[in-house]
């Protein structure tokens, strides 16, 4: 009679023995067998593409639509400053360093961590629960700090979901 060997090192032990179970294969290879290949130059093509989007929903949502908000609303002259042009500039440019930064941080983490996009989901959340908060502890006037946290927080949703379509639009089928 044949028996069928055991997935444990040492198979004649004594059964008060501690068994260690033996290596599993790496998860590296399991991507590799997918046949997808990232390309990085789709990659960076959509982070730009994302910088863009998110300078103009900063200039849009962060000065037209606050503008007219505050036109209709009683809410001083010293919040409708706090959100005025020379600050529109600054929150475009701040907008499309961050979908930048979130391209750099999907590429580290698409060639470094086993479920990059999980990874990816956690960190633009955080960053944008941030960019949310910040403004309400600043010395802002209530209206304008909840104006700035409402475009941080649109800004945020639009990097996120834009990185990650850049990231699944960034495989290719590899050249086997």
């Amino acid at each position: 009679m044949t028996t069928m060997p055991t997935p444990y090192y040492d198979t004649f032990a004594d059964d008060d023995t501690l068994r260690m179970p033996l290596p599993t294969a790496d998860h590296a290879a399991d991507r590799r067998s997918t046949g997808l290949v990232l390309n990085p130059t789709r990659l960076w093509t959509g982070g730009l593409a994302t910088a863009a989007v998110a300078a103009l929903v900063g200039l849009v949502v962060g000065t037209l639509v606050i503008r007219v908000l505050f036109e209709h609303a009683p809410v001083g002259a010293s919040a409708a400053h706090a959100v005025g042009a020379g600050n529109a500039g600054l929150l475009c440019l701040f907008a499309a360093v961050a979908a930048l930064a979130a391209t750099g941080v999907a590429h580290l983490l698409l060639v470094s961590t086993p479920d990059p996009l999980s990874y990816l989901g956690w960190i633009t959340g955080l960053a944008t629960a941030a960019a949310v908060v910040v403004p309400l502890l600043g010395g802002l006037p209530m209206a304008a700090a909840i104006a700035v946290a409402v475009v941080n927080l649109v800004i945020g949703l639009a990097i996120g979901s834009l990185v990650v379509g850049a990231v699944g639009a960034a495989f290719r089928p590899s050249a086997r």
